[in-house]
């Protein structure tokens, strides 16, 4: 792969941080911790970062328009950064799977996902890799209280967990943008 764009989806601010909704987030900053890469300003409504892994060119996104408008923020870093949309991977949470389950994919459908939807629209195609990382529990709430739900922080003891999840996404994260994603779902799709 020439290129590789990876986006994590997640809320700005320092009050949404260390929540459920922001294990994208999570994701490509232990990418950058590990490559010493830094955010700064996008062209667009998005941060962005740059490192190369193993001769790939790895350009990393954040946008700051809040999970469920993310779609024209990761449409104009696909522009700008010209990388086709197959080798673009977008990184976010899953309340339906359980904590610390990734599932990586080549495309489908928003599952819900507000964030995802938005993606999709601004795409326009249903068509692209993404890799949900689960941050569901056994005791999920239904209806609205979902919306609290992923907009708390993670409780004392799931932060083991979290930590572990992050750290095989991102190990899954790399190998995406250095083998692709045949490879890389051989490493995520057991988690």
């Amino acid at each position: 792969m020439d290129a590789a764009l990876i986006v994590g989806l997640g809320n700005p601010g320092s009050v949404y941080a260390e929540t459920r909704h922001n294990v994208g987030f999570m994701v490509v900053d232990e990418l950058c911790r590990r490559s010493k890469a830094r955010f700064v300003p996008g062209q667009g409504d998005y941060f962005r970062a740059g490192m190369v892994l193993e001769g790939t060119s790895v350009y990393v996104v954040k946008p700051t328009t809040f999970m469920n408008g993310s779609g024209p923020a990761v449409f104009d870093a696909i522009s700008f950064f010209g990388v086709s949309i197959d080798n673009t991977l977008i990184v976010l949470d899953d309340f339906q799977l359980l904590l610390g389950t990734l599932r990586m994919r080549p495309g489908g459908s928003d599952g819900g996902h507000n964030g995802l939807a938005s993606v999709i629209r601004a795409l326009q195609r249903e068509t692209f890799p993404r890799l949900r990382l689960g941050i569901g529990t056994d005791g999920m709430p239904a209806g609205p209280a979902r919306r609290d739900f992923v907009l708390e922080a993670f409780r004392g003891d799931e932060i083991p967990a979290v930590r572990r999840m992050v750290q095989s996404a991102a190990d899954g994260v790399a190998m995406f943008a250095t083998a692709g994603i045949g490879q890389a779902m051989k490493i995520c799709n057991t988690q």
